[in-house]
């Protein structure tokens, strides 16, 4: 299997890295990341999982905590809620196949293989159940981790999320992002999202955190991009799932989402007996940044009544 990281740079042609985003060197050479490190707690490793190098963090003590980052992100995405979190709790961030430190292999990605993924990291990492929380495609990747490993799962935290698949719309427009990408590089997926992120006001008022998400996009690499849309538009319907999770459940929406709406959100709570929700004020698609206080405090209270049980 050929991995396309930016740790390998090389000297190829400036059109072979526009689409690679940098290539290893001996592109018949596989290139499997950095070896499994042994580190204290709190300190940023990689784990060999299914045959990728995952990177992932692990910080703090007590009851663990997955963060499923959205697309086209990583687990930076989850710092504020890192440094809230992690002196009550044991906070893992992972970077999903194709993002951030962890290997992006040019091949098909699927919604399940990432569940796979999170699991096999579960495994490495000694933990036998988790609270998990995910945003936008990380909520997509709770349901498809509840599927397989539902016994895994001690609570969720759906953010920003949806469970109904994509409309024949939606699918068209994931392929066409797709082939823009394959032909301008990790911009174009910045210059298609970035203005649908984030609360209108943002945009005036806070110009730091638009160009730190902007940052994070285009450091992304081709392969997870375009593997993410793959996954994403083949998703399965988690409409019926929802009444089968009986694990205490907290779902989250930005007040001012435009991607997925406080009433797609709502549907979510409805179809989960016994499910928490709550608006997060003035924040768009990426609550937990833009208002992370909040985002986090909620998700610090509902963790104390799992912990009462």
């Amino acid at each position: 299997m050929i991995v396309y990281a930016k740790r390998h740079a090389r000297n190829y042609p400036p059109r072979q890295k526009e689409f690679l985003g940098d290539v290893i060197d001996d592109p018949l050479r596989p290139v499997v990341g950095r070896r499994p490190e042994t580190a204290g707690r709190g300190a940023e490793v990689n784990a060999q999982i299914n045959g990728i190098n995952l990177a992932y963090s692990d910080q703090g003590r007590g009851m663990p905590l997955v963060f499923l980052h959205a697309f086209p992100f990583n687990r930076t995405m989850w710092e504020p809620q890192l440094t809230a979190l992690s002196s009550r709790f044991r906070v893992v961030t992972v970077d999903l196949r194709g993002h951030g430190e962890s290997d992006a292999p040019l091949w098909r990605y699927t919604l399940d293989l990432f569940a796979d993924d999170v699991s096999g990291l579960l495994d490495h990492l000694s933990i036998q159940q988790a609270v998990l929380i995910g945003l936008s495609m990380g909520g997509y990747l709770i349901f498809s981790f509840y599927r397989r490993y539902a016994d895994r799962v001690k609570g969720l935290v759906l953010a920003d999320t949806r469970a109904e698949p994509d409309s024949p719309e939606q699918t068209a427009w994931r392929f066409r992002l797709a082939q823009r990408v394959y032909q301008e590089g990790a911009g174009a997926v910045a210059a298609e999202m970035l203005p649908k992120l984030l609360a209108p006001t943002s945009y005036q008022t806070n110009p730091a955190l638009v160009q730190k998400v902007r940052a994070i996009m285009v450091d992304s690499q081709i392969s997870g991009i375009v593997g993410d849309l793959m996954a994403i538009s083949e998703r399965s319907d988690a409409v019926p799932l929802l009444s089968t999770i009986t694990c205490p459940t907290l779902v989250l929406v930005g007040e001012m989402d435009a991607l997925t709406t406080p009433a797609e959100n709502k549907r979510i709570a409805d179809g989960i007996s016994g499910a928490r929700f709550q608006i997060i004020p003035s924040a768009g698609h990426l609550s937990n940044l833009e208002q992370p206080e909040v985002f986090s405090e909620a998700v610090r209270s509902f963790l104390e009544t799992i912990v009462k049980n």
